[in-house]
């Protein structure tokens, strides 16, 4: 049996060892990705470039800087393989990066992803983020809610009330930006919620070869999007940020547009 393999066994022994929805590294084909017991694999890096986005729907999430390209504070709510978390400390160096992770076992692999040590502006906060955005002081440009365990989407993470949260956090020129699983069967009901609590600003896209939407929340009350100029910059940010924008803003779309 050739050696190189042996690593990749090892892990799918642990996954069905592990059961009960722990948190397992896989590596695989010069990709490392943490899994829950089903398999489904929840953050996936490129050992040879472990700062980059691997996953599609990651680098879509980016699409924030075409309404805030200059961020101060980034609030990422579940942390899984760290790679959006280090996307933004690598590229924003302007920024503070503040991560919440409801699960040790999620944090203790943190070394396994290459993950930086807290600093004066990279942390990673064991919480539960519910009860962390019910607090009045908080201030954030950019809110990146990715929190997904072994179960899915959690629903607490969906509320009118979480969303509520969120835009009180947010800066007045600040994007709330959340990955809604493809099959996800209510997340025509979370998109109503968002729409409600900040005023319709709200647009979607779907990532490359994925059923999942991103969808961005927008605070700013004089925000309305010019698309010409808006694929412009997407043009501009993608060549600095090595990410494909103009993507995300040729498929954006209303909620109540129909998904063709």
């Amino acid at each position: 049996m050739p050696k190189r393999i042996l690593p990749a066994i090892r892990n799918i022994v642990q996954i069905l060892v592990d059961g009960r929805g722990k948190p397992c590294v896989r590596d695989d084909d010069g990709c490392r990705s943490l899994q829950f017991n089903d398999g489904a694999v929840q953050s996936s890096m490129r050992v040879s470039e472990p700062f980059e986005l691997d996953l599609s729907y990651t680098r879509a999430m980016m699409g924030f800087l075409l309404i805030n390209d200059e961020p101060q504070h980034i609030l990422l709510i579940g942390l899984g393989g760290g790679s959006l978390s280090k996307y933004c400390y690598q590229q924003f160096p302007q920024a503070r990066i503040t991560t919440l992770e409801i699960n040790p076992d999620v944090i203790a692999l943190r070394d396994e992803f290459l993950i930086p040590p807290d600093n004066e502006r990279f942390e990673i906060v064991q919480a539960d983020a519910v009860d962390y955005l019910a607090r009045s002081d908080l201030h954030a440009d950019v809110i990146l809610l990715d929190g997904y365990d072994a179960e899915g989407l959690p629903k607490n993470l969906c509320t009118e009330s979480f969303y509520s949260n969120c835009w009180q956090a947010l800066s007045t020129e600040g994007v709330l930006v959340t990955n809604l699983w493809g099959g996800e069967p209510n997340r025509g009901i979370y998109l109503n919620r968002l729409r409600g609590i900040f005023d319709g600003r709200v647009w979607w896209s779907k990532p490359r070869n994925s059923t999942n939407l991103i969808v961005f929340a927008i605070k700013n009350e004089h925000f309305y999007p010019q698309w010409a100029r808006l694929i412009a910059k997407a043009q501009t940010l993608s060549t600095r940020y090595r990410l494909d924008l103009t993507w995300v803003v040729k498929n954006m779309r209303l909620p109540e547009e129909p998904d063709g």
